[in-house]
């Protein structure tokens, strides 16, 4: 019985699955051969760039360009990508990570992206798209600390990465180190992160993630004062509101104060909430009785 030769329009269904963009090597262990992949090429389509990647039109643009380059996604664009929670005033500019000693680029002058040239925190399987490790230690020289700390951390959440697993890379940077000394894990989103920074910059003792009256608080200031972040994503619903409204009094009646803020606060106006917190410590709410 003879082999069954895999076609052309089967290696056009099998490279879209690999989201439309695969490399020769892998097509060829998956049963095509050299004379289909040609043909593939030489009927329009795909192109092969870098004569080993196959690149249908529907491929991603990112993609396309971390192949053209030899590169692959990092830092931010990774971050977008795997949706890390993203501070705002982050630019759209394609990230990519490539290998010193790797040759041109072969970006035309159109290129506006940012390429990181540092070796692999850790060995990479080949892919257009970079490691975690790779992208946050890019994160942790390319963005301001407060930002890249925000990633770090919904790095960790949406990673499961356990921060001794971070503080356990020899890392390359000491930016890159002092920020995975710095991460906790414990933040719900971005959000948080955003507000603790400065508050433990005042010297205050801010704990995150504590159970109050049978649920987590987003944050518990000194002993007694509790603020809850109204993220955009989060609290939506009509019974998600109705639960934190019974919570919130649950806890005043324990004791507690209870300051919410919101998305917007964080991020547009965080002057006149740390100027609210101020005056809640000045009154000594967040000390128990």
């Amino acid at each position: 019985m003879g082999v069954i030769r895999k076609t052309t329009e089967q290696l056009g269904i099998w490279v879209s699955a690999q989201g439309g963009i695969a490399h020769r090597d892998d097509a060829l262990r998956a049963g095509f051969v050299i004379a289909v992949i040609r043909a593939f090429v030489r009927e329009g389509h795909a192109d092969l760039i870098r004569r080993v990647w196959l690149c249908t039109p529907h491929a991603p643009a990112e993609l396309r360009t971390a192949a053209r380059a030899g590169g692959r996604v990092s830092c931010i664009s990774l971050a977008r990508r795997r949706k890390w929670w993203m501070p705002e005033g982050i630019g759209p500019e394609l990230h990519l990570h490539m290998l010193p000693g790797s040759g041109p680029t072969r970006l035309d002058e159109t290129w506006s992206g940012v390429t990181h040239w540092t070796k692999p925190v850790v060995p990479a399987a080949r892919s257009l798209l970079g490691t975690v490790e790779d992208a946050l230690l890019h994160i942790a020289l390319c963005v301001d600390r407060d930002a890249a700390l925000v990633l770090w951390e919904s790095a960790a959440r949406v990673e499961k990465l356990a921060p001794e697993t971070l503080r356990a890379i020899e890392w390359r940077s000491g930016v890159a180190r002092h920020l995975a000394d710095a991460v906790t894990g414990l933040s719900d989103s971005g959000l948080e992160t955003l507000v603790v920074i400065p508050l433990r910059r005042l010297g205050l003792r801010v704990r995150q993630q504590v159970v109050l009256a049978g649920r987590p608080v987003d944050l518990l200031v000194g002993d007694r004062l509790v603020v809850q972040i109204d993220g955009y994503e989060f609290h939506s619903s009509s019974a998600q509101r109705t639960s934190d409204i019974a919570h919130d009094a649950e806890l005043r009646l324990r004791g507690y104060t209870v300051l919410r803020i919101s998305y917007s606060q964080v991020v547009h106006d965080w002057e006149s909430v740390e100027r609210t917190i101020r005056r809640a410590v000045a009154a000594g709410l967040h000390r128990a009785a």
